[in-house]
């Protein structure tokens, strides 16, 4: 029920509509994320580092050309203020850099989401990202289950296997290829192999990325908002890095496929 719901909204709403229910994501994944690698007890810093992290997606999306210095004046005031707070050098280092990547993990990554929808044909494309990714998990899942045997990255991830990845890639390659015939017939095909390439293999990086975070944080899944399949950055581990990726590549081609 609730994937044709996803897939008609993001075709059927306008961008500051779409931009507001990404800021939403955002505050969930936020949230998430900064009570993986702070103590309960650091409710005040969590909730700050939320409230200062939601506003980056819309600078990135909006105002891309400050997000430099807006990220350097945010990263300089919280580096003075542990360093004000703690005297603990290794405290401060610990601090700063988990609330930097927090900010870059999630608003920063997931601004591209906005950026990829204001684009030509951008609400199509952002619904074929969603399918590869979709197609990637259950092709990788299944091809692993039937014929994985070399494990992909025991240490993060003991259950993926590379004939998985491979099968995810592949999942990803023809459904972008699918769509240059229904959904994108006025894209190359070869912008749609690249796109099924990236969105295949960096998204699949990006699940292993998330489950090196759950390693640090000894945990199984990111939270429970979704009752049975985890947390929010469980849902969106993958799109993180594939998005971004994506929309590169559409943005720096962008005279291929106008």
């Amino acid at each position: 029920m609730a994937l044709p719901i996803v897939l008609f909204f993001t075709l059927a709403v306008s961008t500051p509509w779409f931009t507001a229910v990404v800021c939403g994501v955002a505050v969930v994944a936020l949230w998430e994320f900064y009570s993986m690698v702070f103590t309960p007890k650091r409710s005040r810093v969590k909730l700050f580092a939320v409230a200062v992290g939601v506003p980056l997606v819309l600078v990135n999306a909006y105002f891309p050309q400050m997000i430099v210095p807006v990220a350097g004046l945010l990263f300089m005031g919280f580096a003075l203020y542990f360093l004000w707070c703690y005297q603990d050098i290794n405290t401060v280092i610990s601090e700063v850099g988990l609330l930097t990547l927090g900010w870059v993990y999630i608003p920063i990554l997931l601004s591209p989401l906005v950026l990829l929808h204001k684009l030509e044909h951008g609400s199509l494309w952002v619904l074929l990202v969603l399918i590869m990714t979709m197609m990637c998990d259950s092709c990788a899942y299944f091809v692993g289950t039937a014929f994985g045997k070399h494990r992909l990255y025991p240490a993060i991830s003991p259950k993926k296997s590379i004939e998985g990845a491979i099968g995810g890639l592949l999942g990803s390659v023809l459904t972008a290829l699918a769509a240059h015939l229904w959904l994108l017939p006025q894209s190359s095909w070869i912008d749609c192999l690249i796109v099924g390439i990236l969105a295949g293999s960096i998204g699949q990086l990006g699940d292993l990325f998330e489950s090196m975070i759950k390693r640090y944080a000894n945990i199984k899944d990111s939270g429970t908002i979704f009752p049975g399949h985890g947390g929010m950055l469980d849902r969106i581990d993958s799109l993180l890095f594939s998005f971004p990726a994506v929309y590169a590549y559409l943005y720096f081609t962008s005279g291929t496929f106008h």
